[in-house]
């Protein structure tokens, strides 16, 4: 309940400074809980964006009052190397590469650099970097998978 009500406000004070809502993670902390909103847009996010988005975010959690006990609220980039979580990550991350650890048809773990070619409903296809090997894993067996960033 409250993951959806800090979405539908994430995803309203995004709007309205024209970024998107990349994620939302909420941590314990020692002194109450830090919920951190991940946003994005074309082009890259600004400490500007940042600021404005934090503003109706706290404005809207202070006049909602939903959450119970301390909490503290971050607005930031997912990064240059986000996490890729959801279906919607993965497509924004089309035709980039991705370092992506899966449990492959051997059944052991396997780590590899691929560009992401497709997103498919239950699998996404990549081209392992340097291999020009094409592979599709369901969703199911990705461990863990990121946007490539090389310094």
């Amino acid at each position: 309940m409250i993951n959806e009500k800090l979405e539908l406000i994430g995803k309203q004070a995004c709007s309205m400074q024209q970024v998107a809502l990349y994620d939302i993670i909420m941590k314990p902390a020692k002194k109450g809980k830090v919920i951190t909103f991940f946003i994005t847009k074309i082009g890259g996010v600004t400490i500007e964006d940042c600021q404005s988005v934090s503003r109706i975010i706290s404005d809207e959690l202070e006049n909602a009052d939903f959450i119970k006990g301390s909490y503290y609220i971050e607005v930031s980039s997912p990064g240059l190397d986000r996490p890729l979580k959801l279906k919607k990550h993965y497509i924004s991350a089309i035709d980039e590469l991705i370092d992506i650890t899966f449990i492959n048809e051997e059944k052991s773990v396997e780590t590899v650099t691929a560009k992401l070619l497709e997103v498919n409903p239950d699998s996404i296809r990549f081209e392992i970097k340097d291999k020009e090997m094409i592979r599709e894993v369901s969703y199911s067996d990705i461990k863990k998978a990121k946007v490539h960033f090389e310094f």
